[in-house]
């Protein structure tokens, strides 16, 4: 693997604990928050993250309004933003690309451990300033704490354990950080393990076996009676997973700084869920396939340092590198390796904050990645690419007597380039600028208003695809002509605070030109349906609100009632049929919320809303209801509080497919699920 070692400069400001229920918090992820942040973001750390923790981190930050998972059951998931998600979702790990696959393909997983997480931070909307053409959608950033950037004052860590009747699923972490003399030191350890899960009626939705059986009866006309097949139900077959890992860490902490550096390491087994193969039996009939499973194998490292006050006019430098060395087989259900998936990539940023120049405050950055990836066999969809990028950007920000102004610049260049002899080149060139002002308006209201106009260089999977993917039961094609796809966002913003109601809405237009986007063609290749990707311009609108009311203080306790409501439309201009495939359903929850010192008691009832705006040879989605409930108990060790909890999901035992799902014909969440933890915080 070359790398390459690239001079960077970034200071980000100081990190602020989430409060609960509708804080809009100040997020690390962006290096010149400080009374505010024209972006909408979002914050879990503390309880409300122990609280939300999810096998994979696409469900974990699933329950966030204009949050959703594309699951592919429950070992994997990537965040969907405002509809968005995919190659314009970037996925971090302390600000560094995860440099995993899971842009690739649905079924592949983020190797980002949601379970050691000391917060997550969500940026909702364009994030390509600071993270590049990938992030066009916005940021899912997990702070890991594996580098320390100042001193602990004592030693400190947690430990939890969690295990759940539904698929007999167990979880157990633990991390603990310190310091000797000038070191500060880390370690974490996690593993989870799951069966096959159980699932409220059939493997298959209502709408896939009627088009199963329209099918049949097409091709066996006057036959007079369907098929006999008996549907799988109950359990999910090839949803199991085993995930372990872990990291140590140490940092050199001085007077101007600090330098540090973490190894981590991630292995997991996961089944592949959505269908299976099927292959000749003995007598030379066709026999239904095991489940295909895939086996990862990651190490990562990853470096960074910061010196304050380097030289004049600068107030702080910080490099921040990641390497990755990753792998995984796909096993097919007959135990052979169908797919060997290798992954070989770095990514460095450098970020400088600049002294105030006519009292603007500002950092100039340059972030630099490459690639090398293969994947070899015969599901090998995707030809072997090395892939570089390399950008230069920089936000400032200014503080005006009523309001302040947050403005940037982006320059980047992206290169695709096919290891096959005599396959051509694809360069690309990206900008994206944003200008977004925040006004206090008292001290209970604020107003913020964004716009950005940004671009994104298409991915290698959409380039070059031209293969049967089995795990999607599609055969994919790219197209090797795609131009770069640009956008421009507008997000208005609306915030109050009171100590009886707190409100938050944020509305947002993104208009695309060239908008790249796969859809079905109605063709078959290789006994599989044929995906394209096309390009045409598209709009999304969408709401995301939320609103506490504080009620008061009842039986010894506070007590909050909670409403949360997002929806988006998104239309592409091209074709009959302007339905985008796998755009989220609208939402609605109610939450009460009752805690005190001891206590926390949330209880949750959801309604997702039925998607029928489906794209061509894209099924509807029915809605569904989901009910919850969170009992924890808390007791103080002398300082360090040990937690109980029961947490209870889908009590009704409802059918929940969501639309964002590749498998959510073949693959329901999860029926009614109960999970016990103790967790201990020192």
């Amino acid at each position: 693997m070359r790398i390459f070692i690239i001079v960077t400069l970034s200071i980000f400001a100081p990190a602020v604990f989430a409060d609960e229920v509708l804080e809009e918090i100040k997020v690390t992820a962006h290096p010149l928050a400080t009374d505010g942040v024209a972006q909408s973001t979002k914050v879990l750390a503390g309880e409300n993250l122990a609280e939300k923790l999810q096998g994979s981190l696409g469900e974990t930050v699933a329950g966030e309004v204009g949050v959703h998972s594309a699951a592919f059951g429950v070992a994997v998931g990537r965040p969907v933003i405002h509809g968005l998600g995919g190659a314009r979702i970037k996925t971090t790990e302390d600000r560094i690309d995860s440099l995993d696959v899971s842009v690739t393909s649905t079924d592949h997983a983020v190797t980002v451990e949601p379970f050691i997480a000391d917060r997550i931070n969500i940026l909702k909307g364009a994030s390509t300033l600071l993270y590049g053409s990938g992030a066009i959608g916005g940021v899912v950033d997990v702070e890991t704490g594996r580098i320390a950037k100042s001193l602990p004052e004592k030693t400190s860590g947690r430990v939890e354990f969690r295990a759940a009747d539904n698929a007999d699923a167990t979880v157990a972490a633990a991390r603990i950080d310190g310091a000797v003399g000038n070191f500060a030191w880390h370690l974490d350890v996690f593993d989870r393990q799951a069966e096959d899960y159980d699932i409220p009626g059939f493997v298959e939705s209502a709408a896939q076996r009627l088009a199963e059986e329209a099918e049949e009866a097409e091709e066996e006309p006057g036959d007079g009676e369907l098929g006999e097949e008996e549907e799988e139900r109950d359990i999910l077959a090839g949803s199991s997973s085993e995930n372990r890992g872990g990291a140590i860490g140490l940092s050199h902490i001085g007077s101007r700084g600090f330098i540090g550096m973490s190894v981590s390491t991630t292995d997991a087994e996961y089944g592949l869920v959505g269908g299976h193969g099927e292959e000749e039996g003995e007598e030379g009939e066709e026999e239904e396939e095991a489940p295909g499973r895939i086996e990862l194998e990651q190490t990562r490292i990853d470096i960074e340092a910061q010196l304050d006050d380097p030289f004049a006019g600068f107030e702080a430098i910080n490099f921040r590198i990641g390497i990755n060395d990753y792998e995984h087989q796909e096993i097919e259900g007959n135990g052979e390796i169908g797919t060997l998936f290798d992954n070989q990539a770095w990514e460095a940023r450098v970020e400088a904050r600049h002294a105030p120049i006519a009292d603007i405050s500002g950092v100039f950055g340059l972030q630099a990645n490459s690639r090398e990836f293969s994947a070899i066999g015969e599901e090998a969809f995707v030809p072997p690419v090395d892939s570089d990028s390399i950008g230069l950007f920089w936000l400032g920000e200014r503080s005006y007597e009523s309001f302040e102004l947050e403005l940037g610049i982006r320059f980047e260049e992206v290169s695709h380039q096919p290891t096959a002899a005599g396959a051509p080149k694809r360069d690309f060139d990206t900008f994206s600028a944003s200008l977004g002002t925040v006004w206090p308006m008292s001290e209970q209201w604020t107003l913020a208003a964004l716009l950005d106009v940004s671009s994104r260089a298409p991915s290698i999977e959409e380039l070059f695809s031209n293969g049967p993917h089995l795990a999607t039961q599609s055969f994919e094609i790219g197209d090797p002509n795609l131009t770069e796809e640009s956008a421009v966002a507008l997000t208005l913003s609306a915030d109050y605070r009171s100590d009886v109601f707190d409100f938050s809405l944020t509305a947002y237009a993104n208009e695309f030109d060239d908008f790249i986007y796969e859809v079905g063609t109605g063709e078959v290749e290789d006994g599989l349906p044929v995906l394209v990707y096309l390009q045409d311009d598209a709009s999304f609108l969408g709401l995301d609100l939320e609103m506490a009311w504080h009620v008061g203080e009842i039986a010894d306790g506070d007590f909050d009632l909670i409403v949360k409501y997002d929806t988006v439309d998104a239309d592409v201009s091209g074709g009959a049929n302007q339905n985008l495939p796998r755009i989220p359903a609208s939402r609605t929850r109610l939450e009460a919320l009752w805690k005190n010192d001891q206590w926390q008691i949330r209880l949750g009832a959801g309604r997702v809303s039925a998607q029928r705006e489906a794209a061509n040879f894209e099924l509807p989605t029915e809605a569904y209801d989901d009910l919850s409930v969170y009992i924890a108990r808390t007791w103080q060790l002398q300082s360090s509080p040990l937690t109980l909890f029961l947490k209870g999901s889908n009590l009704g035992d409802d059918e929940q497919r969501n639309h964002t799902s590749f498998v959510k014909d073949f693959a329901p969440a999860p029926g009614r699920r109960f999970e016990l933890g103790l967790r201990l915080n020192f």
